[in-house]
């Protein structure tokens, strides 16, 4: 049965910021379909809701955190390294909420340090969750929104394109870069193809959010808290673009304070800070290069492989 709500399917949704998107998504009225590897029976967690940074929360606990505050929400097990996997999750989207309107992709693994000490292991790993996991998730979803009459929305948490980013995490930041790369080029697809009512927008938190990741370092140093936002900013933030026109967020690669004050007209951020009355410092610049360039249109010779391989 079709759901009469928008249906939402958030990768990597079983805590922090993916977890917060889904509750959050749920309660703006989405169907909400959370995915991701870990699982778990939620009716045996105690207490509940689990800590949302912890490993008690599963999308399975996230799943009975919205049905048991009157939303709506099917919970799929997924390996995103594994391509069939990802297909399977987004048929059973459909199957269970007879459609798919938004995909947010929020599944990432991460190790920040020099390129001599990343092992290979570690950057294969990243590669394969972060830009492979997101390219698969965007194959099995486009033929869905072409069932929708080109009518739906990507989200992928990905940065800007800067050079600071690569500093002492590069191994990191050529996955995550590459995430942002496939949000500018299929933006650029959906316009040359006439597609008017899609986009695809990546989204990154401009100071540190409260995370799985954070809760590392603030259990060593609680006085970091203080340097940290909640995850509704990023949430808000979602909210926010997926109710801004397509043609406004379509390839854009934004912050989430940046957004919020640009297009949803927020001025006081004090709420979302996890220590009342703190300032977060900003971890990312005030100002980011722009991409295009003069020639931007000037393509030469355009070449599709497809119709080349089809000629051999």
């Amino acid at each position: 049965m079709t759901s009469p709500n928008p249906v939402a399917l958030v990768v990597g949704a079983s805590r922090g910021l993916g977890r917060q998107i889904a509750i959050d998504l749920a309660k703006s009225g989405y169907t909400v379909v959370v995915a991701a590897k870990t699982t778990s029976n939620a009716y045996e967690t105690v207490p509940f809701p689990p800590d949302p940074n912890s490993n008690k929360s599963t999308i399975a606990t996230v799943e009975r955190e919205i049905k048991e505050a009157g939303g709506k929400a099917f919970a799929i097990q997924v390996d995103v390294r594994d391509v069939s996997q990802v297909e399977s999750m987004v048929k059973e989207t459909v199957r269970l909420a007879g459609k798919l309107d938004v995909l947010v992709y929020n599944s990432g693994a991460i190790w920040w340090s020099s390129v001599a000490n990343t092992p290979m292991k570690r950057f294969q790993l990243m590669q394969r969750v972060n830009p492979e996991g997101l390219y698969a998730s965007v194959q099995a979803a486009l033929p869905e929104f072409e069932r929708n009459g080109w009518k739906g929305r990507i989200i992928v948490v990905s940065p800007p394109i800067y050079s600071r980013f690569f500093r002492g995490k590069t191994a990191y930041a050529m996955g995550k870069v590459g995430m942002s790369v496939l949000t500018r080029g299929l933006a650029m697809d959906f316009v040359r193809q006439g597609h008017k009512d899609m986009a695809i927008t990546s989204l990154w938190p401009a100071t540190s959010t409260e995370s799985a990741a954070t809760e590392v370092t603030t259990s060593k140093d609680p006085s970091r808290k203080a340097d940290l936002r909640k995850p509704t900013v990023f949430s808000d933030a979602v909210i926010g673009i997926l109710n801004t026109p397509v043609a406004t967020v379509n390839g854009m690669l934004a912050l989430d304070e940046d957004f919020l004050r640009q297009y949803c007209g927020v001025s006081d951020f004090s709420k979302y800070s996890v220590v009342p009355g703190s300032k977060p410092r900003r971890i990312m610049p005030k100002e980011l290069p722009v991409l295009e360039v003069a020639e931007q249109d000037d393509e030469g010779v355009r070449m599709d492989s497809t119709k080349l391989r089809a000629k051999i």
